[in-house]
């Protein structure tokens, strides 16, 4: 079997183990392993990774990254997927994530409308072994417990209840039938019901006030946020660089002058991703003429590759619907996991976004387009927002934040289960602590290492080697 095969061939084909197998291949114990590799050069990749992005963006990237241990975190998964590529592993594959950091999760609106909390970036999505996700998800909470000043001990303590909770959820999941697994979800609701069980009536009505603001940010909203009215009275993109600069605007700097060229270009553009659509949607999305597009900066690690905004109107009540058109590359993971079997990068993203989480964007596809500097690059395209809830780590106590990631640990659980052998995986955590301690340790010794790692990248960027823009 080779690395690309897809996630249905690993669970459905290859030989399962038990538990007391694979604690053979490797120990619980090991997974606290963490020892840097000789050579090892964390900046050497992360400016290797920017030699395909948009280079005028760069200083946004590394000013953001500059802004704290977590923030270079979020931005540097490819030097954790080096650094994990060596670690110890069963051989159990699932879809994974690649970027499982705690800000990765958060809610959105399923298509029947009701808010529930998943993973919600797959940039970097790729079958590869299940504890990469874990490790990566548990020293992201190590990172922001220390940067919300809790002691060493109390944000092990936090990385230890994301892991329990992934071995209890998994384990739970390894005793339903694979239908149900598929069916089951975390609705949003229904974990503001145990916040105020666990944690009082103020944190639940704190997360229902929440739930409601997710569910008005919508396309109506992103249009009133990012639009003006035009000459000819109709909604455009405004003008806000360079977070947000109009196509327009960008033709002209690249002396692209040929407008029905582009709108060609943009139309071809916009057919093959329809075609990747189920036909239900292909007709709710036909229902919708183009209007506008803008470049827009968006996140951490993102910045740099191109993403997009697009806005169409319907065609009889002008209601907005406003997309994201956002680039996919390679995956960070891929040069130690193996390339996706996909060709398209694009498709990569979407296929295994379907497959990990629980309900996915109406109008998430795929599509392809040749740049004005010739090169052919992958995209994949949903909804900029619909009902998308971000929890503001900054602001969690030790409290609220070990909820937090005691959801993602159950969220991260759940997404494996849809791909891997979920009965392998809970025998081999079984019903102790020895494997959420080992990778509670591994994450405590991690989160050191990012530390380090960050006070070398701002050192570059302090002696002028590196040039970083903060606050935007």
């Amino acid at each position: 079997m080779t690395s690309s095969s897809g996630p249905t061939t690993l669970t459905q084909d290859s030989p399962r183990l038990t538990g007391k197998e694979l604690r053979k291949k490797a120990p619980r114990e090991s997974h606290a392993e963490w020892k840097p590799a000789a050579g090892r050069d964390p900046l050497k990749i992360l400016l290797k990774q920017a030699e395909n992005r948009v280079q005028e963006l760069l200083p946004i990237r590394y000013g953001r990254m500059s802004a704290s241990p977590f923030a270079f975190y979020r931005g540097g998964a490819a030097i954790m997927a080096a650094d994990l590529a060596p670690t110890p592993a069963t051989g159990v594959r699932v879809q994974a994530c690649g970027d499982a950091h705690i800000s990765n999760f958060g809610g959105y609106r399923a298509p029947d409308r009701r808010v529930i909390f998943d993973l919600n970036d797959f940039d970097e999505t790729l079958p590869a072994p299940w504890e990469w996700d874990v490790k990566r998800m548990a020293a992201s909470a190590v990172i922001a417990a220390r940067e919300n000043g809790a002691g060493k001990k109390a944000a092990r303590k936090i990385a230890l209840a994301a892991v329990a909770q992934y071995r209890d959820v998994m384990r739970g999941l390894s005793e339903i039938s694979y239908l149900d697994v598929w069916y089951s979800r975390l609705n949003m609701d229904d974990m503001a019901d145990v916040l105020e069980q666990t944690h009082g009536e103020d944190a639940g009505i704190d997360l229902r006030r929440d739930i409601s603001k997710a569910e008005r940010k919508d396309s109506s909203r992103a249009q009133r946020k990012l639009t003006e009215e035009s000459d000819e009275g109709e909604p455009r993109f405004a003008s806000r660089p360079p977070l947000l600069v109009p196509a327009r605007e960008l033709a002209e700097s690249l002396g692209v002058t040929d407008a029905d060229a582009v709108r060609q270009l943009l139309q071809e553009v916009l057919d093959q991703y329809a075609g990747t659509l189920p036909p239900d949607r292909q007709h709710l999305f036909g229902h919708y003429r183009f209007v506008d597009i803008a470049r827009k900066v968006v996140g951490v690690g993102s910045v740099g590759t191109r993403a997009w905004v697009l806005l169409f109107l319907s065609n009889r009540r002008m209601d907005p619907l406003v997309l994201q058109v956002k680039e996919a590359q390679a995956s960070v993971l891929a040069p130690y996991a193996g390339a996706s079997k996909f060709r398209l990068q694009g498709r990569r993203v979407v296929e295994g976004q379907r497959l990990t989480q629980a309900a996915s964007d109406l109008f998430l596809g795929w599509t392809r387009a040749k740049a004005p500097d010739g090169e052919i690059r992958d995209f994949y395209v949903r909804q900029l927002w619909d009902g998308k809830l971000s929890i503001d780590i900054p602001s969690l106590d030790e409290s609220r934040l070990t909820g937090y990631v005691r959801a993602c640990g159950g969220a991260l659980a759940l997404a494996h289960a849809r791909t891997g052998d979920r009965v392998g995986i809970a025998d081999y955590m079984g019903k102790n602590d020895s494997f959420p301690e080992a990778i509670a340790e591994f994450s405590i010794r991690y989160a050191k290492q990012n530390k380090e790692d960050f006070k070398a990248f701002t050192a570059e960027i302090e002696a002028g080697r590196i040039e970083a823009t903060p606050g935007i």
